[in-house]
């Protein structure tokens, strides 16, 4: 009988001793990161922002380009994000439904309290956007597919850390640097343990101006079959609207609508 090959992610005997990354890759990477996150901008505007020659730049964009993951306007000259790079990005959200059993939830918390729905997970110590339904409001809380969001100060990273084990959630109060963002934002870790313990108790988690001010967000935790906290649900908006006596309501349907998405998803099942 033949013996089936065992399929590998790295080389058999593979040891990883910080050698075996390519350092033009990573180059190049970087270019597209920051291309990503800045927006429209010139080759010396990227060369500058990353302290390289404008020629190397040029050759990594241009690879990029013709592989349709970047791309120049020609009036302007400025480059930006490709259509391959939305396809490559599409399938990290193909990898699981959550993101399409998602949407209609997220339309009806939209429509339930007249605020914008986010969907997050965690992803290297930070929120990591998926996907928003927005608020017809004029003034609106906008966070787009890929925005990255400190978990601390944030709704949906909060209802993230409180859902962890105690040692998870150690690990990440000892090793992550709590940045002022607002005179709101919990920067003593002692109060950070507080307010995980009060949302772990209470099921959802409030952000109150802590990384923007004038804008709050009720976020609570979604579950998978296994009871592993996978991803966040939240609304967001100005404090105009989002105002404390309407709290309560908000609090009352993001978590209702967490535990829909979470028994979706097979949990309590």
């Amino acid at each position: 009988m033949t013996q089936q090959k065992r399929l590998r992610g790295r080389p058999k005997a593979f040891t990883d001793k910080g050698g075996a990354r390519i350092q033009s890759l990573e180059r190049a990477l970087d270019v597209l990161a920051h291309v990503s996150e800045a927006g429209g901008q010139s080759l010396s505007e990227i060369a500058e922002a990353l302290d390289a020659s404008p020629a190397t730049i040029y050759r990594i964009l241009s690879t990029f380009a013709a592989r349709g993951y970047l791309e120049m306007d020609a009036t302007s000259q400025q480059w930006h994000v490709g259509p391959a790079a939305f396809r490559t990005g599409n399938a990290f959200l193909r990898r699981t439904g959550m993101v399409e059993r998602a949407r209609p939830l997220m339309r009806a918390l939209m429509q339930e309290t007249g605020e914008t729905a986010n969907l997050g997970i965690e992803s290297a110590g930070q929120v990591l956007f998926l996907s928003q339904v927005e608020t017809e409001a004029a003034i609106r809380a906008f966070f787009p597919p890929g925005t990255l969001s400190p978990m601390y100060a944030s709704g949906i990273g909060k209802a993230l850390l409180a859902a962890l084990d105690e040692a998870e959630i150690e690990r990440y109060i000892s090793r992550v640097p709590l940045i002022r963002f607002t005179d709101k934002t919990i920067c003593e870790r002692d109060a950070l343990r507080e307010e995980l313990a009060r949302i772990r108790t209470q099921g959802y988690a409030f952000d109150d101006e802590e990384k923007s001010l004038g804008m709050r967000c009720v976020a609570a935790p979604i579950f998978n079959g296994f009871g592993e906290v996978i991803a966040g649900i939240s609304i967001s908006g100005p404090t105009a609207r989002l105002s404390m006596d309407k709290i309560e309501r908000a609090c009352s349907a993001v978590r209702n609508r967490a535990a829909e998405l979470s028994h979706a998803l097979g949990y309590g099942a």
